[in-house]
Formats: C-alpha cells, sequence, structure tokens
C-alpha cells in the first residue's frame, strides 16, 4: 500500500496543469513556446495571468495535498511523508503524461512545505519577493528562496526534525540544479526579465526539455 501510495503522489504531481490550460483554452502547446516548460513562469509570460494564476492554484496543491492528506489516512513515519512529497516534485518536473518534461519545482515544493512547514515557505516567500521583485529575475529569485529554506526550516517550528533539515536541503539543492541553464544565461546577462516583451529563443533552445 505504502508504495502504491508513493506512485499516486507522483502521478498527482505529474499532472501537466499549465500544458491542459494552453491546450483546452488557447490551442497552445506551452513545450512549444516560451521556455518550453510547463510551469507557472512560462504560463504568464505566453497566456498571460488569467492562465497563470489556476496554473500556480492547481501546482502548490499537487504538492500539498499528498503529503497532508496521506500521512492523516495512513499511519507512517516522516521518512514516507517526505517520500510523498519528493514524489511530487519529480512528478511534476518529469510528468509521465507529457513525455517526461514539466517545469522547475518551485510552486509543488512550496505546497509540498507549506503542508510541512508552514512558516518556512512564508519565510522562503519572502525572500522571493525581496529578490524578484526589484530584480524581475524570476529564476534568481526562485533559486534565493529555495537556498533559504533550509535555513527557515531550522528557525520554525516543524515536525521532522533532522530528516526535514536534510530534505530541505536537498530540495535547495535540487530546485537549483534544475535552473542551471537559467544559471548560464544569468552568468551572461541573457536571462529574461520578468515583464519582458520576448519570450526568449535561448529559453526555447537550452531548456526546453528542463
Amino acid at each position: 500500500m505504502i508504495y502504491a501510495l508513493v506512485a499516486l503522489a507522483y502521478l498527482m504531481g505529474a499532472t501537466p496543469t499549465s500544458y491542459w490550460v494552453g491546450r483546452a483554452f488557447y490551442d497552445i502547446d506551452l513545450r512549444r513556446h516560451g521556455s518550453g516548460n510547463l510551469g507557472a513562469t512560462n504560463t504568464v509570460r505566453v497566456l498571460g495571468w488569467k492562465a497563470a494564476v489556476p496554473v500556480v492554484v492547481v501546482d502548490v496543491g499537487k504538492g500539498f495535498v499528498p503529503v497532508w492528506l496521506f500521512p492523516r489516512l495512513f499511519d507512517v513515519p516522516i521518512g514516507w511523508t517526505l517520500a510523498f512529497g519528493a514524489a511530487a516534485i519529480v512528478g511534476h518536473m518529469y510528468s509521465v503524461w507529457v513525455g517526461f518534461r514539466g517545469g522547475k519545482g518551485v510552486a509543488t515544493s512550496a505546497g509540498v512545505f507549506l503542508a510541512l512547514a508552514p512558516w518556512a515557505v512564508l519565510g522562503a516567500f519572502v525572500v522571493w519577493m525581496a529578490v524578484t521583485l526589484p530584480t524581475r529575475y524570476v529564476s534568481l529569485g526562485s533559486m534565493a528562496a529555495a537556498a533559504s529554506l533550509p535555513l527557515f526550516v531550522a528557525l520554525t517550528p516543524h515536525r521532522g526534525g533532522g530528516a526535514m533539515q536534510a530534505f530541505a536541503v536537498a530540495l535547495a539543492v535540487f530546485v537549483i540544479w534544475a535552473h542551471r541553464t537559467n544559471i548560464r544565461r544569468l552568468l551572461r546577462g541573457e536571462e529574461n526579465r520578468f515583464g519582458s516583451s520576448s519570450a526568449g529563443a535561448a529559453d526555447a533552445a537550452e531548456e526546453g526539455s528542463a
């Protein structure tokens, strides 16, 4: 049963929200536009805020629901709770429904930690705002928020102890690794700023499978 729950968490995370929104309401395959990512940032860049809002809500929910719900239905150790979260994040980034493509896991990771350590998520969100608003680099803000998450986990109340702290560190590394093409563009001065008029041909070329 426990392995079935991990698989279900993966499938929930693998729900390609932005792909379905683009196809259903705009007849657009987001894998072929903008950065090619199936995440909220590319959704708002290509389709606008009205399309991005439900994408963000569902992507956060994909991480929150299995981590919050499954342990309440079945008495499992914290390690399995973290496994549910990890499975949902991997599902979002490598969705079986769209050729193992996806987003970069930021919103789904936020949902996971919203269920596990909500005050830590609030702190990381403040960091995201503090970096993203003045620079307009969503990728930089996302990496800064991910990097700050282990600190906020250590400083705020939560259950899970050392396992939770290790999970936060691993997640931060994973999210930053997922932004490796963004890091290269930032170093070259070629990264798209949020709200720029161009969808970014360089994004599509380098980031299509991220």
